[in-house]
């Protein structure tokens, strides 16, 4: 089934959870000076978007040339994703998105933090590579590759108008909010991700 654009804005700003960042991007830039925390907040969410560009584009010739089908990776891709919405429901930090406890106490001792884990993988990371992978992917047109690309573009806006209030919305929410958020959008992810499966699932049966 042929995924829109509003499924494509749905999924990414599901995977990428601007809130969620803008939560720890807040956690760990607390301390430096607004306009550090200003710069940091660009400069990251430029390094994700080119990273994540760049895989939209070049993703698949990649598998193509590790001999890896498209559905394949839609089936694998799903599998992960589906894991990702567990630990979004049952509010786990997932290694999947966020940095383990070492590598958040690496970041913390860094001076610039953009590049990890903001770019990879707070924005950038395993799922919102894979999904724009996907997404691109299923798309055949060129309007429809297009719109993939502008609803990356709005999410990753998002996120980075989160990052640059990181304070506002913590104190909004808080951690049980943000929590809350995080569960329903780990509902939404599971069954987005159920559907990549089904999706792959399909055309390698109708290769076969």
């Amino acid at each position: 089934m042929k995924l829109d654009v509003v499924s494509g804005v749905v999924t990414l700003f599901v995977v990428l959870d601007p809130i969620g960042v803008a939560v720890v991007g807040g956690t760990l830039t607390r301390g430096l000076s607004a306009e550090t925390r200003r710069a940091i907040a660009w400069r990251g969410t430029a390094i994700a978007a080119i990273l994540l560009v760049v895989f939209a584009f070049g993703g698949a010739p990649l598998l193509r040339a590790l001999g890896i089908s498209l559905s394949a990776f839609r089936m694998a891709g799903g599998i992960l994703l589906f894991l990702l919405s567990i630990d979004m429901v049952f509010a786990r930090p997932s290694g999947i998105r966020y940095p383990t406890e070492p590598e958040r106490q690496e970041a913390i001792e860094r001076n610039d933090i953009a590049v990890f884990p903001l770019a990879f993988p707070l924005l950038a990371g395993p799922g919102a590579l894979t999904s724009i992978v996907l997404l691109v992917g299923n798309e055949s047109s060129a309007a429809g590759i297009a719109g993939i690309l502008a609803a990356l573009a709005a999410v990753l806006a998002l996120a980075l108008l989160g990052l640059l209030y990181a304070g506002h919305v913590a104190r909004l929410l808080g951690v049980t909010g943000a929590n809350v958020v995080g569960r329903v959008l780990g509902i939404v992810l599971a069954a987005l991700a159920a559907q990549f499966v089904l999706d792959g699932f399909a055309a390698w049966l109708a290769k076969g």
